[in-house]
């Protein structure tokens, strides 16, 4: 075997090696985040995150809060955050990462316990755009959760003190300071402020 041919073999052998790896599974995922790696998992590609932030982590509190509040005494279902997986897809395996989710008793019985991901779709989703965020790339997102069934997703904008709520089959609304969000037929009942949001 001539070098050449030897180093393209090589070559070839290693790019097969790589595609293996990347083509991970939900489980790789799980056992990645065990050791410190955090991210998503799309068509069995990892796309690792970052700590998003302060304000990332206050908007996040302020609104398991608030929905917490409504939903608990309710049992009206459970609320998860950041770090909790959505698994989609199956071979390959798609897990996202919602900023909250909220999973309706009818779903997901509140005393059920789920030591992995989350097989099915929630029924409301929060997304906040991160300072290192792309707008396009997180509306993508939102429209994602809504092709897989999540009928109310609340797109957080911090800096522009914005939220956009999109619904399938709905023209997206965009709220700002003076307006309040509402759970509609998803959490009928809830409203929050959308000012209380971004109070410091």
């Amino acid at each position: 075997m001539t070098t050449a041919t030897a180093t393209q073999a090589a070559t070839a052998t290693q790019t097969g090696r790589e595609t293996a790896r990347e083509l991970l599974t939900a489980d790789d995922l799980l056992r990645l985040s065990s050791e410190g790696v955090r991210g998503e998992l799309i068509r069995g590609a990892l796309s690792e995150t970052m700590p998003t932030g302060r304000e990332h982590g206050q908007i996040v509190v302020k609104l398991v809060l608030r929905l917490g509040n409504f939903v608990e005494p309710r049992k009206l279902g459970i609320l998860t955050a950041s770090d909790s997986g959505v698994w989609l897809e199956r071979d390959p395996d798609t897990v996202r990462e919602p900023d909250v989710a909220f999973f309706s008793a009818e779903k997901v019985p509140p005393d059920e316990r789920v030591t992995g991901y989350a097989e099915v779709a929630p029924d409301l989703v929060v997304e906040i755009v991160s300072p290192t965020d792309r707008l396009v790339a997180v509306n993508d997102k939102a429209l994602m959760w809504l092709r897989y069934g999540v009928r109310l997703v609340w797109v957080v904008r911090p800096e522009e003190r914005l939220v956009d709520v999109q619904r399938d089959g709905h023209p997206a609304v965009t709220l700002d300071e003076s307006g309040a969000l509402d759970g509609l037929d998803v959490l009928p009942g809830f409203s929050c402020p959308v000012r209380e949001v971004f109070e410091g």
